[in-house]
């Protein structure tokens, strides 16, 4: 029987740490990655290492990108993160940041001979992101099976998205059936230090309702 390899994205949020239990629980070889780019919450990058511990991957690494360089979001520049809802694509996009790390994810698979990547987007609970949407991924997909030695001798890749149809409470749901411990993730725009969580910010909030409509407690810390 063939090993089935994958690359999970990870970025310590809540999201991403239910599609690494979902990748392991469907018998995949994981090998998380995550991405030093700047951000403003950076404990975030010591949530996802205990993450990775928690659940079990074969392999975790961190790369490191700084897109301060280009600026032009909340999360990577001299930039207020907003507390109250907003219409339109928010401040705390990142431009290109999917693409970016997609593309890394892509070039690590392929060394790894992995045919899947997994990753945390999502279509219904998000903030307006346009490459968190299927048709994205989706053209990702077959850009990246054009792109790659893998892709042109057969070898197709599958981007895979099990969040992108399921609201935060049913994310919650299924990462607790799985024995995600939620209490090491970190989801806040612009956590501390301590990685104690705004309580403000529309990660916060979509956070803290998801767990109230899925009837369980929040173990976020909180500033």
């Amino acid at each position: 029987m063939t090993e089935q390899r994958a690359v999970i994205l990870l970025s310590g949020g809540l999201d991403s740490a239910t599609v690494l239990a979902m990748a392991r629980a469907q018998g995949y070889r994981c090998y998380a990655l995550s991405f030093d780019y700047g951000q403003r919450h950076r404990t975030e990058l010591q949530a996802a290492q205990k993450i990775a511990d928690r659940i079990g991957v074969d392999q975790y690494k961190t790369v490191r990108i700084d897109l301060r360089n280009i600026g032009g979001s909340a999360l990577t520049s001299d930039i207020a993160v907003p507390e109250q809802e907003s219409t339109g694509i928010p401040i705390t996009y990142v431009p290109a940041r999917n693409t970016v790390f997609m593309s890394i994810a892509l070039g690590w698979a392929e060394v790894l001979e992995a045919d899947a990547i997994f990753v945390g987007v999502n279509a219904v609970d998000y903030s307006g992101y346009p490459d968190c949407r299927p048709d994205y991924i989706h053209a990702f997909e077959a850009m990246a099976n054009l792109a790659t030695k893998r892709g042109v001798e057969g070898h197709k890749l599958k981007i895979h998205t099990p969040l992108m149809q399921l609201t935060k409470a049913q994310i919650i749901k299924e990462g607790t059936a799985l024995g995600v411990d939620y209490a090491l993730t970190i989801s806040c725009y612009q956590a501390n230090d301590f990685g104690q969580a705004c309580g403000r910010c529309d990660s916060c909030r979509l956070r803290r309702q998801g767990f109230i409509e899925a009837g369980l407690s929040d173990p976020t810390l909180y500033q």
